[in-house]
């Protein structure tokens, strides 16, 4: 008996030091303002609730997606968009459900676990000055096609302009298959190209009528822009979830569900607002996290 107690003891004293031991989980966040949110939350709340986490910031998406492939890294936070689109190649359109469940699907087959979804989409659509829009009472972007049209025919000399980035009008999923969608006829005087962050300065300083931007970068809300409505559905889903190796989840009990709290807290409202502090108020990403974390009682 004694034998066997000492045995116990010895079994015991060695999963302490197993698990002491144990490397820390890898989380790969990409290199923009939102992802560094998403980083420092997550390692943040993951050490409160007792994991070692090593955050890898700035990692491109493919390269991620094949770290985590490869075990390299374990966990993300990745875009439902950027894997049916980029690393399943699907460009069929679907609702955002649809789109979960197809990556969730797809991306089961390499070991990799689509947790919660985020209720946000970080996804392109068309801003306006706000008080413009209400003014001219532009909601969706078939209000703007018609004001766009209503313009050409009767003051053709101040056709509409629209900011976009030089990606977006070069892509075959881009401006041309967007015009077919909303029948939106352009002439080409119309369409101004820059660099995707002057878009956000082009429509508050009218420059431009209306843009291109994504719906939760901070400068929607900092230059308080509109953002219409796309009522036709043509932009993908882009909600952000945690995604994690099959393996990680499985040796780390309470992962899953320390992430899937993450991600409940998360809307468009709620991640706008986040990337506003750091881009527009010059808050450092961690102080961000932890003020967020800190109003919802989570640390």
């Amino acid at each position: 008996m004694k034998l066997f107690s000492r045995m116990a003891g010895l079994c015991a004293a060695t999963l302490l030091v197993a698990q002491a031991q144990a490397a820390p989980l890898i989380l790969a966040t990409k290199g923009f303002t939102e992802q560094h949110i998403l980083s420092a939350m997550t390692v943040q709340y993951l050490q409160k609730k007792g994991f070692e986490v090593t955050p890898q910031t700035n990692i491109a998406a493919v390269i991620s997606r094949n770290a985590m492939i490869n075990k390299q890294i374990d966990m993300s936070w990745e875009y439902t968009g950027t894997s049916l689109i980029i690393f399943n190649h699907i460009n069929k359109r679907m609702s955002p459900e649809e789109s979960y469940e197809t990556v969730k699907r797809l991306d089961a087959k390499h070991g990799l676990v689509w947790l919660k979804p985020a209720a946000m989409n970080n996804t392109y659509a068309f801003a306006m000055q706000r008080k413009r829009a209400e003014a001219e009472n532009i909601n969706t972007m078939s209000e703007m096609v018609a004001k766009i049209e209503q313009v050409r025919k009767t003051d053709p000399k101040n056709n509409w302009m629209l900011g976009l980035d030089l990606e977006f009008s070069g892509r075959s999923d881009g401006m041309k298959p967007l015009q077919a969608a909303y029948k939106m006829e352009l002439d080409r005087p119309q369409i101004r190209q820059m660099d995707p962050g002057l878009v956000y300065n082009a429509i508050r300083d009218g420059f431009v009528d209306a843009g291109l931007v994504y719906t939760t970068d901070g400068r929607v809300k900092g230059f308080d822009l509109k953002v219409l409505e796309d009522d036709k559905g043509f932009f993908p889903s882009y909600a952000v979830t945690p995604v994690v190796r099959q393996e990680t989840l499985k040796a780390n009990p309470g992962l899953e569900e320390a992430l899937n709290t993450l991600s409940g807290l998360l809307d468009n409202e709620a991640i706008t607002e986040l990337n506003k502090r750091v881009d527009i108020d010059h808050q450092s990403p961690q102080q961000v996290a932890h003020d967020f974390l800190r109003s919802k009682n989570l640390l």
